[in-house]
């Protein structure tokens, strides 16, 4: 028995566009609603929710309703062209309000790059947190400074009303060439704007390049430049200015709420759209494969799915959707150009999917095999396994539970990387993101095809921990990363970490529906995706309000490396699910008692 390659590649072209909107929606989402609308990480990670707090209730809903439903087109196909074509629409017109917000923010054109008005933030009376203060010490600062408190005490070890006029005008200006740099170049980090803090005392950081590259650090005081040699560094633009300008575009989103209110309705729109045909779409592999070759046919669908969200972050190079100083452009053209590779993948989807007939072949396929396990059963004096079909024993169900919860908490701590990391790279890294995740997603789509191969050989299981180890160990890295790290070790970890994904994602769903029957398929579909769906409720709230909470963006990697490595201890009780080739017939069959 062998997979038809080229019918489980146009299988795909469902779950292709499915991560084509969901690449660019994780993307630019949070850029919008904490850059442009002001909203806080605990409220963006609100919003960044509802899309699972509606997947929840409408995938299951979806699944088993596609499993019921019989047209000339087959059971799923309908489902998915009705509501790409509602989400492509809907997405689109979304962008309309948030151009609508970035008016509203009185953005003006500048070297060519759409920006806020820096000046009306350092004159105004905005707090943000200061990010020496937080929960885990450091409380002998405040929690909250004035903006231009908050560059005196770096510049001049002083609040801004105690300065005079000349040491005012330094300190505007020090403020001002903060966002010079970032608004005009794309270097990776200007260290310019980085600042010291030791022993509760904040002071400026100049930095000399000599002609071998070698750096030299000096602190500036009143008498002068003073060479330092270790100090606590941090980045001004990632403390000062991002959290000004969420303060100034809260302040205008609250004095006119109608974009707002408009871009949320659309969304709602959008999100529903997507809920009612991504399990109907993830069940077609299924409907349309033989169940020893689910996992081959699942790395070519999660091997299409990925390349649908790399092509959306080769648009965003294009269109610099990951530069800093490009966070308050507009994202129409970018959205309009992501729609019309979604509407090319549901063309061909629907030119050369033939759902019924190959259904049909599949489920031929599978009562053939369903005859043979029964006879060697027999033969072993052994019940088969198929006696009671459509109830899973005591263990199984256990095996279930035990699966479900490791999804969960491996999506609790994927998705709040993937969900905050466009806005953790822009802020906080000072990457384009775009890069990075291709990066990853290339090394994703290098492994889809051998892991499956590798299920084969060793199971499902021990290559779903292989690559929860592996993820752990890239989010634990990454942890130590900030803007003056090296940018290949950061790709080097998203490799691991795309490596990582991939081992999992190819051999969890198949470890789900392995337990059902073919009738069934679809309800436990949505049992995976209402696993994964309400672990992706949950992180966004979470982990955005550890931040807020923290007064910054640095706990997201060690939140995400806990998670995954708890996901690796409930993993290892799984016992059911997994496969394994059975030799004589030189087949993969079901075998629900392997370890």
């Amino acid at each position: 028995m062998k997979l038809n390659y080229k019918k489980t590649l146009l299988v795909g072209f469902a779950f292709f566009l499915i991560c084509a909107f969901w690449q660019a929606y994780d993307s630019i989402m949070p850029l919008m609603l904490v850059n442009k609308f002001g909203l806080s990480q605990t409220a963006s990670g609100l919003i960044m929710a509802v899309d699972n707090i509606i997947a929840i209730f409408m995938l299951p809903l979806f699944g088993s309703l596609s499993d019921k439903v019989k047209t000339k087109w087959g059971r799923r196909t309908p489902f998915i062209v009705l509501g790409t074509i509602v989400a492509v629409v809907a997405f689109c017109s979304l962008t309309f309000a948030d151009s609508r917000q970035l008016a509203n923010l009185n953005a003006n054109d500048k070297m060519g790059n759409s920006v806020v008005f820096y000046e009306e933030l350092f004159e105004s009376n905005y707090q943000i947190a200061n990010a020496e203060s937080s929960i885990i010490g450091q409380g002998d600062v405040p929690e909250k400074f004035t903006i231009k408190d908050y560059a005196s005490q770096i510049v001049f070890q002083k609040n801004y009303d105690q300065l005079n006029e000349t040491e005012k005008a330094a300190v505007k200006d020090w403020y001002t060439h903060i966002n010079y740099e970032y608004l005009t170049s794309d270097g990776h980090t200007a260290p310019e704007t980085s600042y010291g803090y030791e022993n509760g005392e904040y002071f400026a950081v100049k930095t000399v390049v000599d002609d071998a590259g070698v750096k030299t650090y000096y602190r500036t005081t009143a008498e002068g430049d003073v060479k330092v040699e270790k100090f606590s560094t941090h980045n001004a633009y990632t403390n000062l200015v991002n959290p000004a300008i969420s303060s100034y575009a809260w302040g205008k989103t609250k004095a006119n709420p109608v974009p707002f209110i408009l871009f949320v309705i659309l969304l709602l729109v959008t999100l529903l759209a997507m809920a009612t045909f991504r399990s109907p779409a993830v069940a077609l592999m299924p409907d349309v494969t033989p169940k020893p070759l689910r996992s081959q046919a699942n790395a070519i669908i999660n091997l299409m799915g990925t390349v649908g969200g790399m092509l959306v972050l080769v648009l965003g190079i294009v269109f610099k959707t990951g530069k800093t100083f490009n966070q308050y452009m507009g994202y129409t053209w970018y959205v309009v150009a992501v729609c019309a590779i979604m509407v090319v993948a549901l063309a061909v989807f629907i030119w050369k999917v033939k759902e019924p007939k190959w259904a049909e072949d599949a489920e031929k396929q599978n009562a053939e095999l369903e005859k043979e396990q029964a006879l060697e059963a027999e033969q072993a004096k052994a019940p088969s396994a198929d006696e009671k079909p459509h109830v899973l024993s005591k263990a199984e169900r256990k095996s279930l539970i035990l699966l479900l919860a490791s999804v969960a908490l491996w999506f609790i701590g994927y998705n709040a990387v993937t969900s905050k990391y466009s806005l953790y790279a822009t802020n906080v890294l000072h990457m384009d993101y775009n890069t990075t995740l291709l990066i990853a997603q290339g090394a994703a789509i290098a492994a889809y095809l051998p892991v499956g191969l590798l299920a084969q050989k060793i199971g499902r299981k021990r290559s779903i921990m292989s690559g929860i180890i592996m993820l752990a160990t890239a989010f634990i890295g990454a942890t130590f990363m900030n803007a003056n790290s090296s940018v290949f070790i950061m790709n080097v970890l998203f490799t691991l970490a795309g490596i990582g994904w991939a081992t999992i994602n190819v051999n969890s769903f198949p470890m789900v529906v392995e337990l059902a029957k073919g009738s069934d398929v679809g309800k436990y579909t949505g049992y995976y995706y209402t696993a994964s769906m309400a672990a992706q409720i949950v992180t966004p709230l979470l982990s955005g309000f550890i931040m807020d909470v923290m007064g910054s963006m640095r706990p997201l990697f060690p939140y995400a490396a806990i998670f995954v490595c708890i996901a690796f201890v409930t993993m290892f009780f799984v016992k059911h699910g997994d496969s394994k080739p059975i030799a004589k017939k030189g087949l993969e069959a079901l075998d629900t008692d392997a370890d």
